[in-house]
C-alpha cells in the first residue's frame, strides 16, 4: 500500500518548504551543510555558532537571524534531515519506496531510520526531548501513518497501529543512542533486533 500522497504536510508530515529568495536558500543550505560536517567532525555538544558561520562563509549574525539560537540551528538540522528522509520513503527507489513489496519496505524503512539515527543521533536525541511528548511532536505522525500503512498491507489480521508505535519506540534516538554508547551495540544488531520484532508481530501469507 502506498499510501499518503502529496509532498508538503505540516503536523506530522512532511515540513513545509517555504518560498525563500534564492540568495536565502542558499545560505541556510551552506550553513546546515556546514553544521552537519561540523558535527559529524566534533560532536554535537561542542558545535559552536561562530565555527559554522566561518565554515559556511557567512557572518555569525546571519546564523542567529535565521535560526534564533543554537538549539533552532540544531532543530533546523533535524528537519533538513528528516525531509530527505521523507522524500526517500514516499517518492525515492524501492525497496524504501514505492514499488516493492509491504514487507520489504518495512525492513528498508527500519535499515533507513536506525541508520539515520545513528547519524544524527544527537541531534534527534535534543528534538526528541525538548518538550514534554517531543518526540511525538514533528514528523512521527508520518512515521507512524507509512508504516502502519505497509503493516496492514502485509497482514491485514495485525493491529497495524499499535505494532507501528511498537516498531518506532524500538528506534527512538534515545534507545538506539544508549544501545550504542552504553550497551556498544553495532548499528547492525539493532537493525536486526526490530527485523526480528516485526517477522514475530506481522503474519504474511506469501
Amino acid at each position: 500500500m502506498d499510501a499518503i500522497p502529496g509532498p508538503h504536510r505540516s503536523a506530522g508530515g512532511l515540513l513545509p518548504v517555504g518560498r525563500e529568495r534564492s540568495d536565502a536558500a542558499a545560505n541556510r543550505a551552506r550553513i546546515l551543510a556546514s553544521a552537519a560536517v561540523l558535527s559529524d567532525q566534533r560532536g554535537l555538544a561542542n558545535l559552536r555558532m561562530d565555527e559554522v558561520a566561518e565554515h559556511a562563509g557567512v557572518g555569525v549574525g546571519t546564523i542567529y537571524r535565521r535560526f534564533g539560537d543554537r538549539s533552532g540551528l540544531i532543530l533546523a538540522l533535524v528537519d533538513h534531515s528528516e525531509v530527505e528522509f521523507q522524500q526517500a520513503f514516499l517518492f525515492g527507489p524501492p525497496p524504501l519506496g514505492p514499488g516493492a513489496d509491504p514487507l520489504a519496505r518495512i525492513r528498508a524503512f527500519v535499515r533507513a531510520f536506525v541508520d539515520r539515527v545513528v547519524l544524527r543521533g544527537e541531534a534527534l536525541l535534543v528534538a526528541e526531548t525538548s518538550a514534554p511528548f517531543g518526540r511525538f511532536s514533528r514528523a512521527y505522525g508520518l512515521h507512524h501513518t507509512h508504516l502502519a500503512s505497509q503493516i496492514a498491507a502485509a497482514d491485514p489480521e495485525a493491529d497495524a497501529a499499535w505494532l507501528a508505535d511498537a516498531v518506532l519506540a524500538a528506534m527512538s534516538a534515545e534507545l538506539v543512542q544508549y544501545q550504542l554508547d552504553e550497551r556498544r551495540w553495532t548499528a547492525e544488531r539493532i537493525v536486526d533486533g526490530v527485523l526480528t520484532l516485526v517477522a514475530a508481530s506481522v503474519r504474511t501469507t506469501s
